[in-house]
């Protein structure tokens, strides 16, 4: 039996590279998904150039957010997570935006029920 052998990730590496895409891009950001596809779990690394904003939107069924790099806060109506490099949330079940208050890179962990 073959099994497949999973691939290594250098978040740090990777997040430097999105970091650069994200300065060359018009609208502050980069992405690139490190696990998904048909698995129950979808983890994106995203990078925000300082001051960018992903406008408020739905929150995913279950995630948790791990800032790598940079400082940003998570918004609700009626809450503010303010995360820096080693900061983990749980995303709250609540519409919310995110705000880079530096260049930012983090992962995004989302568990598909």
């Amino acid at each position: 039996m073959d099994e497949e052998i999973p691939q290594t990730t250098n978040l740090i590496t990777l997040g430097e590279e999105l970091l650069d895409q994200a300065q060359d891009s018009r609208h502050g950001r980069a992405a690139r998904s490190v696990r998904g596809g048909d698995a129950a779990m979808r983890q994106t690394l995203m990078a925000l150039t300082a001051d960018t904003e992903l406008a408020e939107h739905e929150a995913p069924e279950d995630a948790i957010l791990y800032v790598l790099m940079g400082d940003l806060r998570v918004i609700t109506s009626d809450h503010e997570w303010e995360l820096s490099a080693g900061d983990v949330v749980p995303i709250p079940q609540a519409r919310h935006a995110v705000q880079a208050d530096t260049d930012v890179v983090f992962l995004l962990t989302v568990l598909h029920r």
